[in-house]
C-alpha cells in the first residue's frame, strides 16, 4: 500500500514533469490508481469519470514519457498509442521492460528502481 502511494505522489507531484525517468513501479501502480478511479466514478456518474480522466491525462501522459526515458528511448514515442492494437503492444511491451541501470541521455536511474532483471528468458 505504502508503493501505490508514494507512486501516486510522485506522479502528481510531477503533474507535467517529462523530464527525469520513472521506474517501472512508478509507472504501473499510477496506471493502476488511475483505472481504478475511473473506473470506480464510471459507477457513480459519467461526468465525474470524465473529469477524473481528464484531471488524470496530463500526469499520465508526463509518467510515460519518463517511463520511456527510463529506457532510453525518447518521450515522442508515446504518439505510438495513436496507432491501434500495434502501437499499443509495443508501448505496453517497452512498459514492462526493465529500465537502463546506469544514467541515461536523460539522466540518473530513479532511486527506486528495482533490480533489472529481464522478462524475456534467455536475456542478460
Amino acid at each position: 500500500m505504502d508503493d501505490i502511494q508514494k507512486a501516486v505522489k510522485a506522479c502528481f507531484s510531477k503533474y507535467a514533469d517529462f523530464n527525469g525517468r520513472a521506474a517501472r513501479p512508478e509507472f504501473w501502480w499510477f496506471v493502476l490508481f488511475q483505472f481504478v478511479v475511473v473506473t470506480v466514478l464510471g459507477f457513480v456518474s459519467d461526468m465525474l469519470s470524465g473529469v477524473a480522466s481528464l484531471g488524470m491525462l496530463l500526469p499520465g501522459l508526463a509518467v510515460g514519457a519518463r517511463r520511456l526515458h527510463d529506457m532510453g528511448k525518447s518521450g515522442w514515442l508515446l504518439l505510438l498509442w495513436l496507432i491501434p492494437i500495434i502501437g499499443w503492444g509495443l508501448l505496453i511491451y517497452w512498459s514492462a521492460q526493465p529500465g537502463d541501470p546506469a544514467a541515461n541521455a536523460y539522466g540518473a536511474p530513479p532511486s527506486d528502481a528495482p533490480p533489472a532483471v529481464p522478462l524475456v528468458p534467455g536475456q542478460q
